[in-house]
């Protein structure tokens, strides 16, 4: 007897078998129930999660000998003629290859006739969208006074397609894409059926790369049984895959936590003696650090039988919540520059290297003085990140604050950190980043005392005053002076300089410093006579310029 494919002998034949699609399975087998029989019916969705098997499955309900049924017996004729593909009430039509209107208008001359064998004619119409406008209005006459014998079962990958006419007409169901949880679960019940040996670890690989569709899922299987010569082994399917061992990507972030840049480089180098891919490998440290994510936010979210389940979480432990985040967005952008890149070994490097060098800007007050916020139930607690080299550690001395004329309080000399109004010149030391810093930027002061510091925001930036942004700057003056203080942001114009205004003007006399020395150079004259050039002033940066 000859082979025959995992996905076609391991094809359900009723309901119960069908894995992953309990609202549809739920939805059909209460109309059988009740005898609520639409005469059109639309499956939707990716390719391999059912929509073909369903259609047989509800010609067989509507044809069972036993009389309409959620439990056809699958013993009779009907069901087992359905089954071999033989019964001659089941029509089964792949629109990718029948688009015309002529060979739709040959398919629904035969609809007036009542069935030969069973209780109804079904009509299955695979891929419908692929039919022209003319073959959709050839059928509309039909689904608008359908025969009572006839029904039809439509299915599609891109329902979009399908004119309202049609689908106000059908009564539609959605398939979802099979989780992976539930496509290794079946994967392990068939191989144990088939008594073939195999790894657990091999499963989840499988049902990843399948990408929710149990068809692909069963014929990766079959792949991995020839490939493995009788048996599914995960070492087998990651090389069949092309798949990255998660090993690797696991010891990356560990080295990650540990500012280990030697023990990356081992870990690249290893990877690439093994010609494994890089593009693959930043998809799947994308996943590993979603994972991360997951375990600080919502851990209850991580399935329990997750592998390197326990190794994930101690991870999540060594990176906070805002590394995972930035880690997540290097990755995604370094698996976009590889094709960029020299090679692909050089953008993995130089993707690792970029998550050694950059972390989230958090000011070193308030990570060494304030405590950590208790994590939620099961999540992993933050840790403190030492503050960059170039920003000054805040004083322990306590400041003074002046009052509105610039005297002190009169309690002792005043501290370094004490303030003389001097508001542009705080800016540039407090360790603010994002949008609280471009609130300070962008603010002037209107008013300080004791205790108490006004500001005033352009009503065209008035989007920075959010109050959230005013608790985080407030909090990092209080960290800077040592004491607590009320902080008043206004929207309106600002009568003294911002520091946003200062660093424009900065950046605009550098400009025009640099225009005239580039206008006075001898070489460019000399180019501007040779070629009768033209030197344009917006053009000119100077040393560092952005702008």
């Amino acid at each position: 007897m000859s082979y025959q494919v995992l996905a076609r002998k391991w094809r359900p034949r009723d309901f119960a078998a069908l894995v992953g699609q309990e609202h549809v399975v739920r939805a059909l087998r209460h109309a059988l129930e009740q005898k609520r029989l639409h005469h059109a019916y639309l499956f939707t969705g990716t390719r391999g999660v059912g929509k073909t098997t369903l259609a047989r499955i509800l010609a067989k309900c509507l044809n069972c000998e036993t009389g309409v049924t959620p439990e056809p017996c699958g013993k009779c004729s009907a069901c087992v003629e359905i089954d071999g593909g033989r019964f001659v009430d089941l029509l089964e039509v792949d629109a990718a290859t029948n688009t015309k209107v002529d060979e739709m208008r040959q398919l629904l001359d035969t609809a007036q006739y009542a069935p030969t064998r069973g209780r109804y004619k079904v009509y299955v119409i695979d891929e419908v969208h692929m039919l022209s406008s003319s073959a959709f209005n050839a059928m509309l006459k039909t689904l608008e006074e359908p025969p009572e014998h006839l029904k039809f079962i439509l299915a599609t990958t891109d329902p979009q397609k399908i004119p309202v006419t049609v689908l106000s007409r059908c009564l539609q169901f959605n398939l979802k894409q099979m989780p992976a949880a539930a496509i290794s679960a079946h994967l392990g019940r068939l191989l144990e059926a088939e008594k073939l040996p195999f790894e657990a670890g091999a499963l989840p690989l499988l049902a990843h790369a399948a990408s929710g569709s149990m068809r692909d899922a069963l014929s990766l299987l079959d792949q991995a049984i020839a490939h493995g010569g009788g048996s599914v082994n995960a070492a087998d399917v990651r090389d069949m895959l092309g798949a990255v061992d998660q090993s690797y990507l696991l010891r990356a972030l560990e080295a990650l936590a540990a500012q280990d840049g030697a023990g990356l480089l081992a870990i690249a180098d290893e990877m690439q003696s093994r010609s494994l891919s890089f593009d693959t490998a930043l998809q799947d440290m994308a996943g590993l650090l979603l994972k991360l994510a997951l375990a600080h936010a919502v851990p209850e979210a991580l399935d329990k039988d997750l592998p390197d389940r326990d190794r994930l979480l101690a991870l999540a432990r060594s990176h906070d919540a805002e590394t995972v985040q930035l880690y997540y967005q290097i990755a995604l952008q370094g698996r976009e520059d590889l094709v960029l890149a020299p090679d692909e070994y050089a953008g993995f490097v130089m993707t690792l290297l970029r998550m050694l060098a950059f972390r989230p800007e958090v000011g070193p007050a308030l990570v060494a003085d304030t405590p950590t916020r208790a994590p939620a139930r099961g999540a992993a607690p933050t840790r403190a990140v030492a503050p960059a080299p170039e920003v000054a550690p805040a004083t322990t001395t306590r400041p003074v604050m002046p009052n509105s004329n610039g005297a002190g309080n009169g309690h002792g000399s005043m501290s370094p950190t004490a303030f003389d109004g001097d508001w542009p010149g705080l800016v540039g030391r407090l360790p603010i980043a994002g949008a609280v810093r471009e609130l300070a930027r962008n603010t002037a002061i209107a008013r300080f005392a004791e205790g108490l510091i006004e500001l005033v925001v352009p009503k065209s930036m008035g989007h920075l005053a959010e109050r959230g942004y005013q608790e985080k700057l407030k909090a990092a003056l209080e960290q800077h002076f040592g004491r607590p203080l009320t902080l008043k942001v206004a929207q309106g114009e600002a009568a003294g300089a911002t520091a946003a205004a200062l660093e424009a003007g900065a950046r605009e006399a550098k400009r025009a410093e640099a225009a005239q020395a580039v206008q006075g150079d001898k070489f460019v004259q000399d180019l501007v006579d040779m070629f009768d050039a033209k030197v344009i002033g917006s053009s000119i940066r100077a040393n560092g310029d952005k702008g």
